[in-house]
């Protein structure tokens, strides 16, 4: 296990030195998406139009975070499973290199993040405080009209984690030990 601190955008050259196991912590910009920010953002990039935002190097983050005012108070993550079906064609499509979200994510993910170069990390849950204390500003809104939580946040973070690799780009999953009585 290694320790890393990383500035966005990635390369793939450092994406793909992660392993399973490592330690993340991110500076740099940070997009939230959750369900409905994934739908419009394919929808737009099937016609072949662009996004208002580009993510070629960045990292998404499967978050609704909690705003008042200007400050986020609180950015856990949320489900990665529930973007299983888009995730793939998304990487694909945006060259996003790295996703952070809660619980596990599925095969074609796998694949998309080994063919691609990104890597998929586990940001704790029940965190949302800590989370919020990483994020230094919301740079900019997108698709407001979603609502807030699906809305997509470019956020400004300095060391923002820890975030747990268990997806890299090599196609390794950290397999979690099942409580067997």
């Amino acid at each position: 296990m290694e320790i890393y601190r990383l500035k966005t955008p990635l390369d793939e050259v450092t994406v793909r030195a992660l392993n399973i196991g490592d330690v993340v912590y991110l500076s740099g910009k940070l997009f939230t998406m959750r369900d409905m920010a994934h739908l419009r953002a394919l929808e737009l990039l099937r016609k072949g139009d662009k996004l208002p935002f580009e993510l070629k190097g960045e990292v998404i983050y499967h978050c609704g975070p909690l705003v008042r005012g200007k400050k986020v108070v609180s950015a856990g993550p949320t489900t990665s499973m529930r973007m299983e079906r888009m995730e793939a064609e998304l990487i694909r499509l945006t060259g996003v290199r790295g996703i952070v979200g809660k619980g596990r994510m599925g095969e074609r993910t796998a694949e998309a993040l080994k063919e691609f170069g990104a890597a998929y990390m586990e940001f704790p849950g029940g965190a949302g405080a800590l989370a919020a204390k990483a994020i230094k500003e919301i740079n900019k809104v997108y698709w407001k009209d979603l609502g807030d939580p699906e809305a997509v946040w470019e956020m400004e973070v300095e060391n923002f984690g820890p975030c747990v690799v268990t997806m890299d780009s090599k196609g390794e999953i950290l397999k979690r030990k099942e409580n067997r009585h």
